[in-house]
């Protein structure tokens, strides 16, 4: 069975078309710069070479011809006809608090994500534009929505409510949602098979390190805490967002600099890693700039594993202990000096880092923790395309 997995953002779109026999990725892509000037094409097949077009694209009923046309081409093609395709998984960050899990779209779900365009302006407008584009090119097809919002929605109304009159959730829904679950659930998901353990009998912290980042608490298989908030703002400093702030900093900012709009881009575009190096969002260029002295480069790293420190003690606080604490994404990854600096102290819960194990390991996947210690540390390379292609497997394998 082969499964497309669409992920688009406002003018672009990732793809990556999967053989569920062996859940092999047969091609993938990046559709740059829709609807702007010098758009442009990367289509990669695992067995052969790159192409690479360019050239206006308007929109993303035109980037999906052009991706299907790549896939079944005879130079640039991977499968014989569009018939090969069985279902289209698509990304949708925001379903609010409707879904808990994967859907397969009908009109109703099309509804509920238009409903949550408010909490998500910039993502779901986009999201509806692939799964509308996907059903006029592949008619008949199914396609099945995968919300990174969902994972959470098990979080208990503790956790996910704010400090704010009760009215305002009952009216708007103003919540924690958070964001990233179709990662923290790959990944916890298999931090407990590297354990070979049942999911249901673990506690484990997920540390989804990026340009944006969050944490989670997987008790049980179930998230029961979350670092994000009703935006993607909160919780540790990012690349270029703030994460916690005092609400008097977000109400200053909106005084001081002349509006609700400039705050927002402050706290969004301008703060974070960016905001305090005064350098880069990239951590790369930080933590050289910081090997060299510079005091901000040092302060910015430093902050950013302070703050994923409190985290993952807090987490292991709400759950009662931890069986285990998972790195990934870019940073979480690729960064040694990170994951060391982020649980040095946590020795009290029984952290005890490898440094051997843990020095120059970028990418792959490894138990990093020493072997006496209680609480197992490991990096697990996310995989969010390929979690959106089982749930699509799933669902329409429920639906034949």
């Amino acid at each position: 069975m082969k499964i497309l997995v669409l992920n688009c953002g406002s003018s672009s779109l990732k793809y990556q078309l999967f053989d569920m026999q062996g859940e092999a990725v047969m091609a993938k892509g990046l559709v740059e710069r829709i609807g702007i000037a010098g758009s442009r094409v990367k289509h990669v097949r695992v067995s052969g070479k790159d192409t690479i077009r360019e050239g206006d694209i308007p929109d993303h009923t035109e980037a999906i011809k052009i991706v299907l046309g790549l896939l079944t081409g005879a130079d640039t093609g991977v499968i014989a006809s569009l018939g090969d395709i069985s279902a289209v998984g698509h990304r949708v960050v925001h379903g609010g608090e409707k879904y808990a899990k994967s859907v397969m779209v009908d009109s109703s779900v099309i509804a509920s994500i238009e409903e949550c365009i408010y909490l998500a302006p910039l993502h779901n407008p986009a999201n509806l534009a692939g799964i509308h584009a996907m059903q006029t090119s592949l008619p008949g097809v199914p396609n099945v929505a995968v919300f990174d919002t969902a994972f959470h929605q098990t979080m208990p109304p503790e956790a996910f409510l704010y400090g704010v009159p009760y009215k305002y959730y009952e009216k708007d829904k103003v919540r924690r949602y958070s964001f990233h679950g179709t990662s923290h659930m790959f990944v916890s998901g298999r931090a407990a098979e590297v354990l070979g353990r049942p999911i249901e009998s673990l506690k484990i912290i997920t540390c989804h390190l990026g340009n944006g980042s969050s944490l989670a608490a997987v008790d049980g298989g179930r998230c029961v805490d979350a670092s994000m908030g009703m935006s993607t703002v909160p919780g540790i400093i990012m690349g270029t967002r703030s994460g916690d702030v005092d609400s008097a900093v977000a109400l200053y900012l909106v005084e001081r600099e002349g509006g609700a709009a400039r705050a927002s881009d402050i706290l969004n575009k301008e703060s974070g890693l960016l905001g305090i190096s005064g350098l880069s969002s990239d951590l790369r260029d930080i933590e050289s700039a910081a090997a060299e002295g510079n005091e901000r480069a040092c302060l910015a790293v430093n902050m950013l594993t302070r703050s994923v420190k409190k985290y993952i003690a807090s987490y292991a606080a709400v759950m009662g202990g931890a069986d285990a604490i998972a790195f990934t994404a870019g940073i979480g990854e690729n960064s040694d000096s990170v994951r060391r600096d982020s649980l040095a102290g946590l020795e009290f819960m029984g952290v005890k880092i490898d440094e051997a194990k843990n020095k120059g390991l970028r990418g792959k996947e490894a138990v990093i923790s020493s072997s006496d210690s209680r609480v197992k540390v490991m990096v697990i390379p996310t995989n969010e395309e390929l979690m959106i292609a089982r749930d699509t497997l799933k669902l329409t394998q429920k639906k034949a």
